[in-house]
């Protein structure tokens, strides 16, 4: 698969301000970034809702800070949609410029973004609505609950995948993406971390 250069706005996935460090009884590297507690690899995950970022906390900060304004707990279900349809006119109005993309509900935009992966992390742009609302009347049951979920887009495979999952699956693709890319297009990297993460989510939505 071959990526173009990013554009538009840039964000990089699984960025944050990390606390200072402090002693934990926690035998892992990571932290809370809302409070110094050690966090293990299994962790809660918050969106922050004005600046799109995936925020790692610890379970007491989840509980408490769920319900604040600027972030979002994101969503739960994994769902492969095996009979899902977007036509090319459809795919082309989003002028999303490679064929992988993250489609979500912004609360704070009232719109709908798209999100693509590149080398730096995670590009994105607003979707052009009529588009949007033709995708919804071809697919009735199409709903993602607003910031915390979104529709992956895969089609840069001969079956085209689409599938629900929550936000912070969408930005760990983007993270796999980053770590794999070869050269500078993507190479065999790109593919493999497509490959190995719907393999994966998979195995999810049939547990």
């Amino acid at each position: 698969m071959t990526l173009g250069p990013p554009g538009l706005k840039t964000m990089v996935a699984w960025a944050g301000t990390r606390p200072p460090e402090a002693p934990t009884a926690v035998a892992t590297s990571a932290r809370c970034e809302l409070c110094p507690i050690g966090i293990g690899d299994d962790h809660r995950h918050l969106l922050h809702l004005d600046e799109r970022r995936i925020v790692c906390v610890c379970e007491t900060c989840w509980s408490m800070r769920s319900g604040d304004p600027e972030f979002r707990p994101c969503g739960a279900r994994s769902l492969i949609l095996e009979d899902f349809v977007m036509s090319d006119h459809v795919w082309n109005a989003f002028q999303v410029p490679v064929g992988l993309a993250f489609l979500l509900r912004s609360s704070v935009s009232k719109s709908v973004i798209a999100m693509y992966p590149s080398p730096a992390g995670a590009t994105e742009s607003e979707l052009e609505m009529a588009a949007w609302d033709a995708l919804c009347e071809a697919n009735p049951t199409l709903e993602l609950e607003p910031d915390a979920e979104a529709l992956i887009v895969n089609r840069t495979t001969r079956d085209h995948q689409y599938a629900i999952v929550p936000t912070d699956q969408c930005y760990k693709l983007v993270g796999m993406i980053k770590s794999q890319w070869e050269g500078i297009t993507g190479g065999q990297g790109v593919d493999r971390a497509i490959a190995e993460f719907f393999d994966g989510l998979r195995a999810r939505a049939a547990a």
